[in-house]
């Protein structure tokens, strides 16, 4: 019987407000929070890896919990996907050591960003991919990708409610927004299309953005997706991102990307 349970959990977030709890809003945490209870037969608090934004997508969300009695691991497993609605998953659930936090244990994380560029969007990917038609120049935004990588001040691509959970003053002489990005890739993307028919009638390409660090800013990811949209639509140049790095105006960014597109796809430890 294990004292501390990690959760891992997929979830299509288009019906949700997030993952944090919220009152009177439909949230991945609440919903986790409540098949827990009528298993358990007790109020239990689930500690999430990070929060997702309302709309955002999760193929390897990590969760924390510590019941007062605890059933068999698969148990949970078994038991949550036959309460949860079938827009959220436990795919595996383990025993780990009671100094285990989701949160606080993580070393990093990964997102991947999906967008397309077809003049018609296709149906079947509207909730899982964003819209740019027109043109792009896949080479001109991946010059920029070097730019982003390493230990960075990302005020340029941070939205204001990053760092609320600190304390008066925490965020100043703490971390800021320094983060430092391990990986940061741009490629074309198929294999979440159906039939091939579909995008060739759609026209436009698909891409996928893949982005691992070690920590990020609120909405970082979709505004630094937005950002290199624009320099593979012509509208900035590529070593323009190192400029916004060094001056940290968020206002100078591109926009912030449609959160459709966003999934966390991977949590580190």
């Amino acid at each position: 019987m294990a004292a501390n349970v990690k959760l891992t959990i997929a979830y299509d977030g288009t019906a949700y407000d997030g993952w944090q709890r919220q009152r009177h809003r439909p949230t991945i945490q609440e919903s986790l929070e409540a098949a827990l209870g009528r298993m358990l037969g007790q109020r239990v608090v689930v500690h999430g890896a990070g929060r997702t934004d309302a709309g955002v997508h999760a193929l390897g969300m990590v969760a924390n919990f510590q019941p007062q009695r605890s059933l068999p691991l698969d148990a949970y497993r078994r038991g949550l996907n036959s309460m949860l609605p079938p827009d959220i998953r436990i795919l595996a659930a383990e025993e780990v050591e009671s100094g285990f936090h989701a949160r606080f244990s993580a070393r990093g994380k990964a997102y991947l960003y999906f967008f397309t560029t077809a003049v018609v969007m296709p149906p079947s990917r509207r909730l899982y991919c964003a819209h740019f038609p027109g043109a792009f120049d896949l080479e001109a935004a991946r010059k920029a990708l070097p730019l982003l990588i390493g230990e960075h001040d990302f005020s340029a691509f941070e939205a204001t409610g990053s760092r609320t959970l600190a304390g008066p003053g925490e965020a100043e002489r703490g971390r800021g927004a320094v983060r430092c990005l391990s990986r940061l890739t741009l490629e074309r993307d198929e294999r979440g299309w159906g039939p091939m028919v579909e995008q060739r009638r759609a026209g436009g390409e698909s891409y996928r953005l893949l982005v691992a660090g070690d920590g990020f800013l609120r909405h970082m990811v979709r505004n630094i997706a937005g950002t290199l949209i624009e320099v593979g639509r012509g509208r900035r140049r590529p070593e323009s991102l190192g400029e916004l790095l060094a001056g940290g105006d968020r206002a100078l960014a591109g926009p912030t990307a449609p959160a459709c597109g966003l999934t966390l796809w991977q949590v580190y430890y």
